[in-house]
């Protein structure tokens, strides 16, 4: 996982829940990085897993949510810093049919050791899609928190029902409907 990622999960907990909370969970959390991460570095993803733990028992908010929180403000982070993938890309679906075939190309292009999770999408109709989820690391729900994110960036509520295809959670079918 890049460092990108780790980083700007630091600020947000920074922001959300101060400078103390960041340097608690990176204490609590016996990273062999030490909390240290370059943007362009690549890091296991476990460390991410066990700095959200640690978040989790700080805050009382459960694993999933604070991954689906940190999802949601990571897209912010996407739509400053790479707006380009979004150009001329006016509907939810469109952008989310677009993850595998337009952006993760992109993204291993300038990073080829990314392990990026993979998707296949069917959209159903105007107001319903499937994207089906494949990452050993099963993060689904940063995945979920994602589409929140692009969903708020689109301006339409929906609902996202997740359901496991093995007890791993590497691979998960989410059901994308836009709600009135």
């Amino acid at each position: 996982m890049k460092g990108l990622v780790f980083n700007e999960f630091l600020e947000m907990v920074e922001n959300k829940f101060g400078f103390q909370m960041s340097d608690s969970i990176i204490s609590q959390s016996n990273l062999p990085t030490n909390g240290v991460y370059s943007s362009v570095g690549t890091y296991d993803y476990k460390e991410l897993v066990s700095l959200v733990v640690a978040l989790s028992k700080e805050t009382n908010i459960s694993v999933q949510d604070l991954l689906k929180i940190y999802g949601e403000y990571l897209f912010t982070i996407f739509v400053k810093n790479y707006s380009v993938f979004l150009v001329g890309v006016d509907n939810l679906f469109v952008f989310l049919c677009q993850i595998e075939e337009v952006i993760h190309v992109e993204v291993k292009k300038l990073y080829p050791d990314a392990d990026l999770p993979k998707f296949k999408t069917e959209i159903i109709n105007d107001k319903e899609m499937n994207l089906i989820y494949y990452s050993n690391k099963a993060l689904y729900d940063f995945a979920v928190g994602l589409i929140h994110g692009a969903a708020t960036y689109y301006k339409v509520n929906i609902n996202v029902d997740k359901i496991l295809q093995n007890e791993q959670g590497t691979e998960v079918l989410l059901n994308i409907k836009i709600i009135d």
